[in-house]
């Protein structure tokens, strides 16, 4: 009866050690498999957020682009122009690349930025279309808006 009472308490402590073993092996497991999908999520985090950086560049390297295309447009203004004339239709779609490219900008950055590119949109518009004051330096009259739309954007992807 000894013999067979220490066999059933060798037999339960055995058992014991493989139900702490099985629990033990359990919460390893899980925990690894929490620690995998926080550093996929991570991963995915960071994937997205390289995208978006990505985005917003080519957004900005657009909106530069065809802003330095309207100012060609202010400085070569003629005069006199008419809605069939090469210079006028060069320019007009110039100014619609450059309307796009500042509501794309709205999409997607803060709104100080996006202040800032359409103060330079409206100051380009102003100058390509109505001209300006006799002695007024296009350079000098788009500056300040530009700088500020520059230091924006810098100040968001930095």
């Amino acid at each position: 009866m000894i013999v067979m009472a220490g066999q059933v308490w060798v037999s339960l402590i055995s058992l014991g050690g493989v139900v702490l073993g099985g629990v033990l092996s359990y919460f390893v497991q899980h925990r690894t498999q929490q620690s995998a999908e926080r550093a996929e999520q991570q991963r995915q985090g960071i994937a997205l957020s390289e995208t978006r950086r990505a985005e917003r560049l080519a957004l900005l390297e657009r909106f530069i682009e065809v802003s330095a295309e309207a100012e060609r447009c202010a400085y070569t203004r003629p005069s006199d122009w008419e809605n069939t004339d090469d210079w006028y239709l060069t320019t007009q779609d110039v100014m619609n690349r450059l309307w796009v490219a500042d509501r794309l900008l709205r999409i997607q950055f803060p709104q100080t930025v996006h202040d800032a590119a359409h103060a330079h949109f409206l100051g380009l518009n102003r100058t390509v279309w109505q001209g300006l004051p006799d002695g007024e330096s296009v350079r000098d009259y788009l500056e300040g808006n530009r700088s500020a739309f520059l230091d924006a954007a810098r100040e968001v992807m930095g």
